[in-house]
């Protein structure tokens, strides 16, 4: 019983930390705002269009020149009318450059 009970808790904590709101994360806001603009590049501007302000951690990935250096991904879904995307920016975070976007990407989210 004491196995379950722990087992529970380490979930538990695992979900509320996927759960972090945006301000939680470093380069957030940042990528929110760019989520916005990235959008409006690819479409143009409509007023149909919305960013969640969810933002999502995913895994970090290596730079590929340097090992030693870890890059940031940040996922944002976007939405204009009835289409949905998917917006991931790569940040390197470091307190000598702050928040420093090294890419990003968006990938419209449909079954063919």
């Amino acid at each position: 019983m004491n196995f379950i009970a722990r087992l529970f808790v380490i979930l538990a904590l695992f979900g509320a930390y996927s759960l972090c709101d945006a301000a939680d994360l470093p380069c957030a806001a940042g990528a929110i705002d760019r989520a916005k603009q990235l959008l409006t590049f690819h479409f143009g501007p409509d007023d149909r269009m919305a960013i969640d302000k969810t933002v999502k951690e995913l895994p970090s990935m290596r730079n590929p020149a340097d090992p030693k250096q870890k890059f940031n991904v940040l996922e944002i879904w976007g939405y204009i009318y009835k289409g949905r995307y998917r917006m991931r920016f790569i940040y390197y975070n470091s307190p000598a450059t702050g928040c420093l976007l090294m890419g990003e990407e968006i990938l419209e989210y449909a079954r063919l």
